[in-house]
């Protein structure tokens, strides 16, 4: 059975209000969140779960700024743009084989086009949701896929772009599955260690969501958040959530496997 090393990669951090991790919670407070990727390697394979925020944080904390205020702007220290963390780990964009985008926002896309040689894997039901809505109050255009990004994605990438169904697996030991929750691009993506399944994503925000079954406050849909935090404490080992800061103490050094 394939198993893969898997490590998380810190790139940036921001508050959100309370209702927005917790269900119909903690209406007086704030809380921090550390947006990370996964950089998943093994049997060949060097995979990316999301390609981080753009060099310039500026007109993503501008939008973020609109519309929840200062507190919640992109705060980035040195070293943790995704092309500093890979060369950490003695890579370069062109070492990565595959790249996993969950959800497609600004904080994920935004470096798609330094994958020169790697599949960009996206659910399909967040593309076609992308191509077919006009209006949406939680999906917008611009935030999603910005223009340069979509040019890239169906010009130049193109051939490497690879629209994955509900249940879908990038290698063996390395497998999809369409989580919904948070955007209709979400998933969750499973990866076989050594210490176990690994279940990565966004559809929770931190292990509470899961571990207490308190959904995610910004979902668009409750009983997919239901569903899902069931499925993954049925069948994952290990619950990690895209953007909670305490991975870092869980896995000293970001090391999951």
């Amino acid at each position: 059975m394939s198993t893969y090393g898997v490590h998380l990669l810190p790139l940036g951090r921001g508050d959100v209000p309370g209702p927005e991790l917790f269900w119909m919670s903690g209406f007086e407070e704030w809380h921090t969140l550390l947006f990370q990727s996964a950089l998943i390697r093994g049997d060949g394979v060097t995979a990316l779960v999301n390609t981080g925020p753009a060099r310039d944080l500026e007109p993503m904390n501008a939008h973020w700024e609109k519309v929840l205020g200062a507190r919640a702007r992109m705060r980035r220290e040195p070293g943790e743009y995704i092309v500093d963390q890979l060369a950490a780990h003695d890579l370069t964009p062109d070492d990565v084989t595959h790249v996993v985008l969950t959800p497609l926002q600004l904080y994920t896309v935004s470096n798609v086009a330094l994958f020169q040689n790697a599949q960009i894997c996206l659910s399909r039901r967040g593309w076609v949701h992308f191509h077919t809505t006009h209006a949406h109050p939680h999906d917008n255009r611009a935030t999603s896929i910005p223009d340069d990004v979509l040019v890239h994605l169906v010009t130049d990438a193109w051939p490497r772009v690879r629209l994955l169904a509900d249940e879908d697996e990038l290698a063996p030991g390395l497998r999809t599955w369409w989580s919904g929750v948070h955007h209709r691009a979400s998933v969750v993506v499973e990866v076989d260690t050594p210490a176990g399944v690994a279940a990565i994503s966004d559809s929770y925000f931190v292990l509470d969501n899961v571990e207490k079954d308190i959904p995610i406050g910004i979902n668009e849909n409750l009983y997919e958040a239901i569903t899902a935090y069931a499925r993954v404490r049925d069948t994952a080992d290990i619950v990690v959530p895209l953007y909670d800061p305490r991975n870092l103490d869980r896995f000293p050094g970001g090391r999951i496997a």
